[in-house]
Protein backbone atom coordinates (compact mmCIF):
# COMPACT_ATOMS: atom_id res chain seq x y z
CA UNK A 1 0.00 0.00 0.00
CA UNK A 2 2.87 2.50 1.32
CA UNK A 3 4.31 1.57 -2.06
CA UNK A 4 1.61 2.60 -4.41
CA UNK A 5 1.67 5.56 -2.31
CA UNK A 6 4.84 6.81 -3.48
CA UNK A 7 4.60 5.45 -6.96
CA UNK A 8 1.72 8.08 -7.05
CA UNK A 9 2.78 10.56 -5.54
CA UNK A 10 6.15 9.81 -7.79
CA UNK A 11 4.03 10.51 -11.23
CA UNK A 12 1.91 13.73 -9.37
CA UNK A 13 5.46 14.95 -9.18
CA UNK A 14 6.43 14.29 -13.09
CA UNK A 15 2.73 15.64 -14.13
CA UNK A 16 3.93 19.01 -11.64
CA UNK A 17 7.56 19.07 -13.20
CA UNK A 18 6.04 18.52 -17.11
CA UNK A 19 3.50 21.13 -16.05
CA UNK A 20 6.23 23.17 -15.20
CA UNK A 21 8.61 22.90 -17.59
CA UNK A 22 5.41 23.67 -20.37
CA UNK A 23 4.52 26.67 -18.78
CA UNK A 24 8.39 27.96 -18.77
CA UNK A 25 8.54 26.77 -22.98
CA UNK A 26 5.33 28.88 -23.66
CA UNK A 27 6.18 32.14 -21.71
CA UNK A 28 9.75 31.72 -23.14
CA UNK A 29 8.14 31.63 -26.59
CA UNK A 30 5.69 34.16 -25.81
CA UNK A 31 8.79 36.58 -24.91
CA UNK A 32 10.23 35.71 -27.80
CA UNK A 33 7.47 36.52 -30.36
CA UNK A 34 6.96 39.94 -28.59
CA UNK A 35 10.38 40.89 -28.94
CA UNK A 36 9.97 39.94 -33.02
CA UNK A 37 6.75 42.06 -32.87
CA UNK A 38 8.31 44.77 -31.04
CA UNK A 39 10.92 44.63 -34.04
CA UNK A 40 7.93 44.67 -36.83
CA UNK A 41 6.94 47.77 -34.69
CA UNK A 42 9.74 49.85 -35.30
CA UNK A 43 10.55 48.80 -38.80
CA UNK A 44 10.27 51.25 -41.40
CA UNK A 45 9.68 50.54 -45.47
CA UNK A 46 10.62 52.61 -48.17
CA UNK A 47 6.86 53.83 -49.88
CA UNK A 48 6.40 54.24 -53.68
CA UNK A 49 6.49 57.79 -55.44
CA UNK A 50 3.17 56.84 -55.97
CA UNK A 51 -0.12 54.52 -55.65
CA UNK A 52 -4.01 54.11 -56.55
CA UNK A 53 -5.16 54.81 -53.12
CA UNK A 54 -4.62 55.39 -49.15
CA UNK A 55 -6.05 54.32 -46.42
CA UNK A 56 -5.86 55.66 -42.81
CA UNK A 57 -7.23 53.65 -39.82
CA UNK A 58 -8.54 56.30 -37.80
CA UNK A 59 -8.66 56.48 -34.05
CA UNK A 60 -5.35 57.67 -32.84
CA UNK A 61 -3.36 61.48 -33.10
CA UNK A 62 -1.80 62.19 -37.02
CA UNK A 63 -3.40 59.61 -38.84
CA UNK A 64 -5.99 61.56 -40.25
CA UNK A 65 -3.34 64.67 -40.83
CA UNK A 66 -0.55 62.32 -42.18
CA UNK A 67 -3.10 61.07 -45.07
CA UNK A 68 -4.31 64.39 -46.01
CA UNK A 69 -0.91 65.26 -46.37
CA UNK A 70 0.32 61.98 -48.74
CA UNK A 71 -3.02 62.73 -50.56
CA UNK A 72 -1.94 66.89 -51.05
CA UNK A 73 1.60 65.55 -52.03
CA UNK A 74 0.72 63.85 -54.67
CA UNK A 75 1.44 60.59 -53.31
CA UNK A 76 -2.01 58.79 -54.58
CA UNK A 77 -5.24 59.44 -56.63
CA UNK A 78 -7.62 58.51 -53.89
CA UNK A 79 -8.32 58.36 -49.91
CA UNK A 80 -10.16 56.87 -47.47
CA UNK A 81 -10.75 57.93 -44.37
CA UNK A 82 -11.28 54.51 -41.91
CA UNK A 83 -13.63 54.82 -39.23
CA UNK A 84 -14.70 58.50 -38.91
CA UNK A 85 -16.96 58.69 -35.87
CA UNK A 86 -19.16 61.80 -34.93
CA UNK A 87 -19.94 64.22 -37.67
CA UNK A 88 -16.74 64.94 -38.64
CA UNK A 89 -16.30 66.17 -42.09
CA UNK A 90 -13.23 67.27 -44.42
CA UNK A 91 -12.68 70.81 -43.93
CA UNK A 92 -12.61 70.56 -40.44
CA UNK A 93 -9.95 67.41 -40.76
CA UNK A 94 -8.15 69.86 -43.34
CA UNK A 95 -7.77 72.09 -41.16
CA UNK A 96 -5.79 69.93 -38.45
CA UNK A 97 -3.65 69.21 -41.39
CA UNK A 98 -2.93 72.47 -42.34
CA UNK A 99 -4.51 72.04 -45.74
CA UNK A 100 -7.33 73.56 -47.87
CA UNK A 101 -10.26 71.07 -47.94
CA UNK A 102 -11.65 72.42 -51.79
CA UNK A 103 -8.75 70.27 -53.71
CA UNK A 104 -9.23 67.21 -51.78
CA UNK A 105 -13.09 66.94 -52.09
CA UNK A 106 -13.52 64.57 -55.03
CA UNK A 107 -10.40 62.40 -53.50
CA UNK A 108 -11.57 61.67 -49.95
CA UNK A 109 -14.37 58.93 -48.94
CA UNK A 110 -15.28 59.13 -45.42
CA UNK A 111 -15.99 55.72 -43.64
CA UNK A 112 -17.58 55.71 -40.79
CA UNK A 113 -18.81 52.08 -40.13
CA UNK A 114 -15.95 50.60 -38.71
CA UNK A 115 -15.31 50.62 -34.82
CA UNK A 116 -12.88 47.82 -35.05
CA UNK A 117 -9.15 46.92 -37.49
CA UNK A 118 -11.26 43.62 -38.82
CA UNK A 119 -14.39 46.44 -39.68
CA UNK A 120 -11.41 48.46 -40.83
CA UNK A 121 -10.14 46.40 -43.20
CA UNK A 122 -13.69 45.15 -44.06
CA UNK A 123 -14.45 49.19 -45.11
CA UNK A 124 -11.38 49.00 -47.36
CA UNK A 125 -11.90 46.30 -48.90
CA UNK A 126 -15.19 47.44 -50.00
CA UNK A 127 -13.82 50.72 -51.16
CA UNK A 128 -10.85 49.04 -53.26
CA UNK A 129 -13.76 46.86 -55.01
CA UNK A 130 -15.76 49.58 -56.01
CA UNK A 131 -12.65 51.83 -57.56
CA UNK A 132 -10.43 49.10 -58.64
CA UNK A 133 -7.76 49.98 -56.12
CA UNK A 134 -3.96 47.44 -56.81
CA UNK A 135 -1.83 49.48 -54.47
CA UNK A 136 -2.51 51.30 -50.99
CA UNK A 137 -0.37 53.03 -48.43
CA UNK A 138 -1.75 52.36 -45.10
CA UNK A 139 -1.67 55.04 -42.15
CA UNK A 140 -2.15 53.80 -38.46
CA UNK A 141 -0.27 53.78 -35.69
CA UNK A 142 3.45 52.14 -35.35
CA UNK A 143 2.18 50.11 -32.79
CA UNK A 144 -0.58 48.90 -34.32
CA UNK A 145 0.93 48.58 -37.56
CA UNK A 146 0.81 45.16 -37.77
CA UNK A 147 -2.20 44.24 -37.03
CA UNK A 148 -3.63 46.36 -39.10
CA UNK A 149 -1.13 44.69 -41.82
CA UNK A 150 -2.67 41.51 -41.31
CA UNK A 151 -6.50 41.89 -41.68
CA UNK A 152 -5.70 44.35 -44.60
CA UNK A 153 -4.03 40.97 -46.24
CA UNK A 154 -6.80 38.50 -45.39
CA UNK A 155 -9.37 41.17 -46.83
CA UNK A 156 -6.89 42.04 -49.84
CA UNK A 157 -4.85 39.19 -51.21
CA UNK A 158 -4.09 41.16 -54.20
CA UNK A 159 -3.78 44.43 -53.30
CA UNK A 160 0.27 45.73 -52.59
CA UNK A 161 0.06 47.02 -49.48
CA UNK A 162 2.87 49.85 -47.87
CA UNK A 163 2.97 50.59 -44.08
CA UNK A 164 3.61 54.10 -43.28
CA UNK A 165 3.56 54.02 -39.32
CA UNK A 166 2.85 57.21 -37.06
CA UNK A 167 4.32 57.99 -34.46
CA UNK A 168 3.51 60.41 -31.53
CA UNK A 169 6.85 61.27 -30.42
CA UNK A 170 6.27 59.74 -27.00
CA UNK A 171 7.29 55.99 -25.82
CA UNK A 172 4.29 53.68 -26.16
CA UNK A 173 3.43 52.07 -22.70
CA UNK A 174 4.76 48.19 -22.54
CA UNK A 175 0.71 47.82 -21.51
CA UNK A 176 -0.16 48.53 -24.29
CA UNK A 177 2.34 46.96 -26.68
CA UNK A 178 1.56 43.76 -25.12
CA UNK A 179 -1.96 43.64 -25.57
CA UNK A 180 -1.96 44.69 -29.50
CA UNK A 181 0.99 41.67 -29.36
CA UNK A 182 -1.91 39.60 -28.07
CA UNK A 183 -4.64 40.78 -31.05
CA UNK A 184 -1.72 40.83 -33.56
CA UNK A 185 -1.21 36.58 -32.93
CA UNK A 186 -5.09 36.20 -32.81
CA UNK A 187 -5.40 38.34 -36.10
CA UNK A 188 -2.75 36.27 -38.04
CA UNK A 189 -4.28 32.88 -37.12
CA UNK A 190 -6.88 34.10 -38.79
CA UNK A 191 -9.04 33.58 -35.52
CA UNK A 192 -11.36 37.19 -36.10
CA UNK A 193 -12.68 35.81 -39.24
CA UNK A 194 -14.91 33.92 -36.80
CA UNK A 195 -15.92 36.57 -34.61
CA UNK A 196 -19.64 37.83 -35.55
CA UNK A 197 -19.37 40.97 -37.78
CA UNK A 198 -20.12 44.28 -35.79
CA UNK A 199 -19.90 46.61 -38.82
CA UNK A 200 -21.63 46.97 -42.34
CA UNK A 201 -19.17 48.90 -43.53
CA UNK A 202 -20.73 49.47 -47.34
CA UNK A 203 -23.49 51.00 -46.03
CA UNK A 204 -21.65 53.67 -44.01
CA UNK A 205 -19.08 55.55 -46.79
CA UNK A 206 -19.52 58.00 -48.42
CA UNK A 207 -17.54 60.00 -51.27
CA UNK A 208 -16.54 63.94 -49.79
CA UNK A 209 -18.40 66.52 -52.41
Amino acid sequence: MRARSILGASALQRVFALAGLAAIVALVAWLAGFVWFLHLVGETVEIPAHTDGIVAFTGGPDRVETALRLLDEGRADQLLLSGIGGGAELPELAHLAGLRATPLYARVTIGRGATTTRGNAAETAAWVRADSIRSLLVVTASYHMPRAMSELSHALSSVRLYPVPVSTGRATPLRLLAEEYVKYLISISGLTGFLPAREVPSLHMAQVG
